[in-house]
């Protein structure tokens, strides 16, 4: 191939400079090469932070409103937004009609190739026009290539029915990609050529998981680093949500236990009925009103780990 002719390859699709010798290497090297190139992934995001808090921030204003997140993406970026929507339910206690996923090729594209869905135009505009997506939504194309016809499809009817647009990305997009907000991830050629599954994957969830997190976060979903809306719905997720309830409002287990019980098993209420004295119902109006931040206690009714008062900070 000529260098003409590798330079008007898209990044992703480039032959990695350092991969010629890949196949001769012991398995060893090579982990130790795909782990370097990780590395290049996590540089990619940190550059793409200021495009992340735009996206994050747009996807907030939305669900305050009342709108949704509605990802849409083809082969392993249309898996991750499965993924990243599928955890916001059991994370943030949120109904999972407010972060949906569609993937080109529909369910069964979750685990087999669904060959020619990705260049389906029409299917992203129907994927978007199903989720019946208004001015209050968010729709996020997600496509390594920045080219893929599916999500061009599914942004370009997002744009028609009012929605805001986000495009997570690998490659810089064409004049034929557009959105609103634009999240380039930079992570160049991989070391198997063309397989974004590789660091282009690893880039986009964990895009993908910051645009979500500090959406949620700034809609009061999480109070000191702990996940406050969490739904306990089997024996793990119960002995955290006691946990939670113990460290939060400096109460031994067996009284916190007794609190969430009261509380229905909503952490959030059982801190508000805890920081205010007062029942359940009350309680959770002051905690519409106030939030948690707003609730809280001194800093000396909260100890902190080995003993010590927890210091006050502003939200």
């Amino acid at each position: 191939m000529t260098r003409a002719r590798k330079s008007a390859l898209p990044p992703t699709e480039r032959l990695h400079p350092r991969a010629d010798d890949l196949d001769l290497l012991p398995v060893e090297a090579v982990v130790r090469r795909l782990h370097q190139e990780d590395l290049i992934a996590l540089r990619a995001v940190r550059e793409a932070l200021p495009s992340i808090a735009t996206a994050a921030r747009a996807v907030a204003e939305a669900l305050r409103a009342g709108g949704r997140l509605l990802y849409v993406g083809a082969g392993t970026s249309g898996r991750l937004g499965v993924l990243d929507a599928s955890e916001c339910p059991p994370t943030f206690g949120v109904p999972a009609t407010r972060v949906q996923a569609a993937i080109a090729g529909g369910r069964k594209a979750l685990t087999h190739a669904v060959e020619g869905a990705e260049d389906d135009v029409g299917a992203g505009a129907r994927a978007v026009r199903a989720f019946r997506a208004t001015g209050r939504d968010v729709v996020c194309g997600i496509s390594a290539s920045a080219s893929t016809p599916y999500v061009r499809g599914a942004l370009d009817a997002a744009r028609e029915r009012g929605a805001r647009t986000v495009l997570v990305c690998c490659n810089p997009p064409g004049p034929g990609m557009r959105a609103d907000t634009v999240v380039l991830a930079r992570t160049g050629p991989e070391v198997v050529a063309g397989s974004t599954r590789l660091k282009a994957g690893t880039a986009t969830k964990l895009v993908l998981n910051a645009i979500t997190t500090a959406a949620f976060v700034s809609l009061g979903h999480v109070y000191r680093g702990r996940m406050v809306d969490v739904r306990p719905t089997n024996v793990k997720l119960r002995a955290r949500a006691v946990r939670m309830v113990a460290e939060l409002a400096d109460l031994p287990p067996a009284r916190a236990e007794a609190l969430l019980k009261a509380a229905g098993d909503n952490v959030k209420l059982a801190l508000a009925m805890h920081f205010t004295g007062l029942p359940a119902a009350q309680a959770r109006r002051r905690l519409k009103d106030a939030g948690l931040r707003g609730l809280e206690r001194p800093a000396k009714a909260r100890a902190a780990p080995g003993g010590k008062p927890r210091p006050r900070t502003r939200p």
